[in-house]
């Protein structure tokens, strides 16, 4: 066997810039939004402990300016997340899985399938309520899933995780075992 490492001429790959991707389902904004309000009404809620029983720790200017300043970040971040919403997209093509997030830095992710070690699908309290599932790849060596593509309809969801499942376990070929003769028993026993 000779051994060869040849260039590969870049110009010659694939690109996956090209490939179009699916945007995510826009019942996930809500998700989203659910997220933020309630760690809106954590902060606030803490903020509330602390003036109810340290009201003397800073005056009363000091505190407004601070719930203001609180709900302006958190406002802000609501409309980051809306905006980098629709920067997020998904494709699956014959031998892997792509994801692309982020609204100033730019991620894609490449999941090659014969990486895959298991694929899980997850569903959050308010995801069930919209119907919405997210899926999770995992390859070796790690504890948390290597991609995670949220906001896609739990019927899609699940039919990507039998995809993905029948990628990384094709079904196998099924031995034909010959039905059990008592003729060929006997007449070997009797041999």
């Amino acid at each position: 066997m000779n051994f060869t490492n040849n260039p590969i001429d870049i110009a010659q790959l694939p690109k996956f810039e090209e490939v179009q991707l699916k945007g995510l389902n826009p019942k996930y904004i809500t998700v989203l939004l659910f997220n933020f309000l309630l760690l809106l009404i954590l902060v606030i809620g803490g903020f509330s402990a602390l003036f109810y029983f340290k009201q003397d720790a800073f005056s009363n200017t000091i505190w407004i300016a601070i719930l203001v300043g609180l709900v302006s970040f958190l406002a802000g971040l609501i409309m980051f997340s809306k905006f980098s919403f629709h920067k997020k997209g998904y494709a699956f093509r014959e031998h892997d899985a792509i994801y692309k997030s982020g609204l100033i830095s730019e991620t894609t992710t490449i999941i090659p399938f014969n990486r895959v070690q298991h694929v899980a699908l997850h569903q959050g309290f308010i995801s069930r309520k919209l119907g919405l599932a997210s899926i999770e790849l995992f390859t070796a060596g790690g504890s948390s899933s290597d991609l995670e593509i949220p906001g896609l309809l739990l019927a899609d969801a699940q039919i990507i995780k039998n995809l993905v499942s029948q990628k990384i376990n094709p079904p196998k070929k099924e031995e034909v075992i010959e039905p059990f003769s008592n003729e060929s028993f006997f007449t070997a026993e009797n041999e």
